[in-house]
């Protein structure tokens, strides 16, 4: 099966600074990565790469096998809502963006009209249809931002930033419709520097630092990686000085009632029989979450 997007050692310099090096991605139906890294690392960049609007030193970028640099006509396969307020038009209405912007890429007036009228309902904004955009309200803006993206009926979604300034209500909404797009076999590429985003979000992540991919992976499998091997225990009451001190060579760590065990499953019974027949409230594996993985990694790299 063709991969949606398939971009292979990307490689660009701006006089002495390389901003992205050998950079390679790739973007089933469905699937939703997560493409971080600090401010600075190449990710504007390498986004442009990938939307056609930068030609990459070296390196091939494929949307649906066309290559969108030598062949414009890929670029149909591709949505994109940008962050902040650059993707519709203020002194429009609703129905009159969505229309204008599905004529701009190829759609006939009278199907852009009827696909705007639908991608209205669906996004919960029928009744601000004939509202000019800058009397919308932030969220709203946001979701009349990605209906424009849908208007062409894309394979690809570029999403920077979703749900940056939003409310909860609307930002959970518009989580729920990304997962609803990739359900329906939409492959989406999300930048995002909230990590929790990102990380409810995408089943993959790409980590970019300095021009350069130094951490990839399945999201589950890297925070599993980095959770190590510790424990946390919580007690009902804390222990006495002198429990402490006893259990201390065991591993366990902290002042209570919540500790910390640092070692295998097999040291954790040791410590779970030293403690009987305290009463325990909660024996759990500590997990990391992305923002820390993000913060070793960019740290280390």
């Amino acid at each position: 099966m063709t991969p949606v997007l398939e971009a292979t050692q990307l490689h660009k310099r701006f006089g002495a600074l390389v901003a992205v090096e050998d950079v390679s991605l790739h973007l089933a139906k469905g699937e939703v990565l997560a493409f971080l890294g600090p401010n600075g690392a190449g990710k504007t960049t390498t986004v442009k790469m990938l939307a056609g609007l930068l030609y990459p030193d070296r390196g091939k970028v494929q949307l649906m096998g066309k290559d969108p640099h030598h062949d414009p006509w890929a670029l149909r396969h591709l949505g994109a809502v940008l962050e902040g307020n650059r993707n519709v038009y203020w002194r429009m209405t609703a129905l009159e963006n969505l229309v204008y912007f599905g004529v701009a890429r190829g759609l006939r007036l009278r199907e852009a009209s009827a696909r705007a009228k639908t991608l209205l309902e669906r996004l919960g904004l029928a009744e601000k249809s004939h509202t000019e955009v800058r009397h919308l309200s932030r969220g709203m803006q946001q979701k009349l931002s990605l209906g424009v993206a849908l208007m062409h009926d894309p394979a690809l979604l570029l999403l920077d930033e979703p749900t940056l300034g939003l409310d909860v209500e609307s930002a959970l909404r518009v989580e729920e419709m990304v997962r609803e797009l990739a359900g329906e076999g939409r492959a989406i590429l999300l930048t995002t520097h909230q990590l929790e985003v990102a990380q409810r979000l995408a089943a993959r992540l790409v980590i970019l630092q300095a021009g350069r991919i130094v951490l990839e992976g399945q999201t589950s499998t890297v925070l599993q990686r980095f959770s190590g091997e510790h424990y946390t225990i919580e007690l009902e009451t804390p222990l006495s000085p002198d429990q402490l001190a006893a259990l201390r060579p065991l591993g366990l760590q902290g002042e209570g009632p919540e500790y910390i065990f640092q070692g295998d499953p097999a040291g954790l019974w040791q410590v779970l029989e030293a403690l009987k027949p305290l009463p325990l409230k909660k024996v759990a594996r500590a997990e990391t979450n992305l923002l820390e993985v993000f913060l070793k990694v960019v740290g280390r790299a």
